[in-house]
């Protein structure tokens, strides 16, 4: 599941835009000016940010240009939302650092596109399309993690953070990942978060996937960190 910041002030639109990205679903949060909407970012960086142009104190502008001169929030994704429909303000806009722009009125339906459009381009493993891997089959639409053993179709019950970190690493199979990065792109902001972190939820990862025979999936590579193998039939599962 993705996660969207919306960034607006004028409540009933920021409601109708939350609404129909949660139904679409999307985890959203909403932040009404550019204060909150900085500690939420820097609370944990969202997939990506739906941000107004006109806000109370600092303009989306503005704050569009200070995260992208910032390291940390220099690639999250921003579409901008604005009533401006000048080509110089479109422009502007860009400048500054969206990926996108968009003007209101829109519908659900384009803000929905775009937003799918911005994730294929920054983060292809954002997208909800299920991932198989020696019979592990990951459904991000539904949150379902199953395998088939024998007659029967199992369901891992597995955990919100043990299921974005398998999703990584069902994406990108084989290759090693250090804790460093795995906190990069599973949690997405590690600045509170120790890297003997993922060692819990790796831990927690192997055992959720254990009924399903599959715990043998995640490898331990020493001095470096973990990596998905796709060679479970060769394993004692």
């Amino acid at each position: 599941m993705s996660s969207v910041l919306v960034v607006e002030d004028e409540s009933a639109i920021a409601e109708l835009i939350a609404i129909n990205l949660r139904h679409a679903g999307f985890e959203v949060t909403v932040a009404t000016d550019a204060e909150s909407a900085n500690r939420e970012v820097d609370r944990v960086l969202p997939d990506l940010v739906l941000l107004d142009w006109m806000l109370p104190g600092q303009s989306g502008v503005q704050l569009a240009r200070r995260w992208r001169a910032d390291v940390r929030t220099r690639e999250l994704p921003l579409i901008m939302l604005t009533a401006r429909s000048d080509e110089a303000d479109k422009i502007t806009g860009l400048d500054a650092g969206a990926d996108d722009y968009l003007t209101k009125p829109f519908s659900t339906k384009e803000l929905l596109a775009r937003i799918r459009a911005v994730l294929r381009r920054k983060a292809p493993e954002a997208l909800d399309t299920a991932v198989e891997v020696s019979g592990l089959r990951l459904d991000p639409a539904t949150r379902r993690v199953t395998r088939r053993i024998g007659e029967d179709m199992r369901e891992v019950k597995i955990g919100p953070t043990e299921f974005r970190l398998l999703h990584f690493l069902m994406t990108h199979p084989e290759r090693v990942h250090s804790r460093a990065q795995l906190l990069d792109r599973v949690w997405g902001d590690h600045v509170f978060i120790e890297e003997r972190t993922v060692d819990v939820h790796v831990k927690r990862l192997r055992e959720a996937l254990a009924p399903v025979q599959c715990s043998a999936l995640i490898e331990t590579v020493r001095g470096a960190g973990y990596r998905l193998t796709q060679k479970l039939n060769s394993l004692a599962a």
